[in-house]
């Protein structure tokens, strides 16, 4: 379940909160008005960071509200295809064998698009399920069907688990 502590919107309230306690405490000069919004933009860093947090273990995620997913297959195979097309590359430049070498290099493309494929159906079906979880649950905690409410809650989270993990490993390439 999602938690306060978690919360993306919660780091942005709190964010928020803080600048005008910053604001105000510019204005009155008051020192301890200045503690207090830095704390609470301390705060809301460490919840956004929280909100973002995913742990990985093979094709299995986890995220701080507990929900655990599986990645697309496409991207654990799309990532053994690069790093076997790369050892072929590595193997046929070392021996001198260029049809190795070209093998490889066209066999370590196929596995980064594979890879990618693999992120994207991942990321679309995250965002797909936080949304259809946020606005189930709002429905089911309008009619207050609580049995309900907590049912979209966990896809929810879920689909922010996959999200999290799809954006995490798109970043960790695109910094490489």
């Amino acid at each position: 379940m999602t938690d306060k502590n978690t919360s993306t919107l919660q780091s942005y309230i709190d964010s928020a909160t803080g600048a005008v306690q910053s604001a105000i405490g510019s204005v009155t000069g008051n020192p301890g008005d200045k503690t207090q919004a830095q704390s609470t933009k301390d705060k809301a860093a460490a919840e956004k960071d929280l909100s973002h947090a995913t742990a990985k273990v093979g094709p299995f995620n986890m995220s701080s509200s507990g929900a655990v997913t599986e990645d697309d297959p496409n991207r654990g195979e799309g990532a053994w295809n690069q790093t076997m097309g790369s050892a072929k590359e590595s193997l046929g430049g070392l021996i001198g064998a260029e049809g190795l070498k070209k093998e490889g290099a066209r066999q370590n493309q196929e596995g980064k698009g594979q890879e990618a494929q693999g992120q994207l159906s991942d990321l679309g079906s995250g965002i797909g399920d936080r949304a259809k979880g946020a606005i189930g649950g709002g429905i089911a905690g309008l009619t207050g069907d609580r049995e309900k409410q907590q049912e979209y809650q966990q896809r929810h989270d879920a689909g922010k688990t996959q999200q999290r993990s799809a954006e995490a490993d798109i970043q960790k390439q695109a910094d490489a």
